[in-house]
């Protein structure tokens, strides 16, 4: 670990004076203090934002608000997390482990690097940590790696389980930095690779994520998170999915559907809803439904599973979330 600066913030204000594309801030630090002790990541300085008044869970009629520095856990455990976003709670529960649960942010989560080896060894070429390097991965060992979204400079995949319900479901993300605040929907926070793999989202070098919104909507309450991988626990998704229904008798009215473990970024799948608007909730819908739901992959040689195994999740979820009504 490279030598760096160290400094507690006791404000918001005082936490982002100052901070620009050397400055690291630390929260749970589950994945900045690995990244560091790789040198995969090494800032100049380092804020601790522990000490920041950005908790709390509250549910009003603007929807369910969570401050930035709430631990994975305790969000997972609120009753109105459970009762009214149970896709989110799910997708908590199904992430890391019980140890690391209890450490990690929300905003921390949501900002978490990908697990790709190519990425933590600084051995190999990698361009999202060094640009223009080139992407060991490209043909590697990819089986785990994206096959939506992807580039010919990188095909990693985005981490998070958290950040799939919550794109599903709308969910705006609160930024401040010196100059102010604002606010993002989270759908279009994650950035595609292109040719700057190295640039993961929209957030500038002195922003500071505060919290988040998740909507209300008459689909949220009745919703799931399926989580495929290859072990039970402490493990990244090969394939998940989120999906919300809101149903009048048999018949579906509006759906948000998305996946995770496939893309590069949290991936949205609007075409997939609108198939499945006005149908009834049946077999036959739901396959017809996520048919096309790989359009546009670029499988690798060790990934080819992955479109097939993306249809065969989203039709798992759907059909566990109406038999389970």
């Amino acid at each position: 670990m490279r030598p760096y600066t160290y400094a507690q913030a006791r404000t918001v204000r005082e936490a982002v004076r100052g901070a620009g594309p050397g400055t690291a801030f630390l929260a749970g630090g589950t994945t900045l203090v690995d990244l560091m002790k790789l040198e995969v990541m090494s800032p100049d300085r380092v804020v601790d934002i522990n000490g920041l008044p950005l908790d709390g869970i509250a549910l009003d009629h603007k929807g369910l608000h969570i401050g930035a520095l709430e631990r994975m856990s305790d969000v997972a455990a609120a009753p109105a997390v459970r009762r009214h976003y149970p896709m989110v709670a799910q997708a908590l529960e199904l992430s890391a482990s019980a140890q690391l649960r209890n450490m990690a942010s929300i905003g921390g989560n949501l900002l978490q690097r990908t697990r790709c080896s190519y990425f933590r060894d600084v051995t190999t070429p990698c361009n999202k940590r060094e640009p223009g390097s080139g992407c060991s991965a490209l043909e590697g060992i990819n089986r785990s790696h994206a096959v939506l979204g992807t580039s010919d400079a990188c095909i990693a995949t985005h981490p998070s389980d958290l950040a799939v319900p919550l794109v599903a479901l709308g969910t705006i993300v609160h930024l401040a930095s010196a100059r102010g605040t604002r606010a993002v929907p989270l759908d279009t926070f994650y950035t595609l690779p292109g040719d700057t793999p190295d640039v993961e989202n929209v957030l500038r070098p002195n922003e500071l994520i505060t919290g988040i919104t998740v909507p209300r909507s008459p689909w949220a309450a009745h919703s799931l998170y399926v989580k495929i991988r290859d072990r039970q626990s402490y493990e990244f998704a090969l394939a998940s999915a989120a999906v919300a229904l809101q149903l009048r008798g048999r018949t579906i009215v509006n759906a948000r559907i998305a996946a995770g473990g496939v893309g590069t970024r949290p991936w949205r799948l609007t075409a997939v809803e609108r198939a499945l608007a006005g149908r009834p909730a049946i077999s036959a819908t739901f396959e017809a439904a996520v048919a096309g739901a790989p359009d546009g992959a670029r499988p690798r040689e060790h990934n080819r599973f992955k479109p097939a195994l993306l249809r065969r999740t989203l039709i798992r979820a759907l059909t566990e979330l109406q038999e389970n009504r």
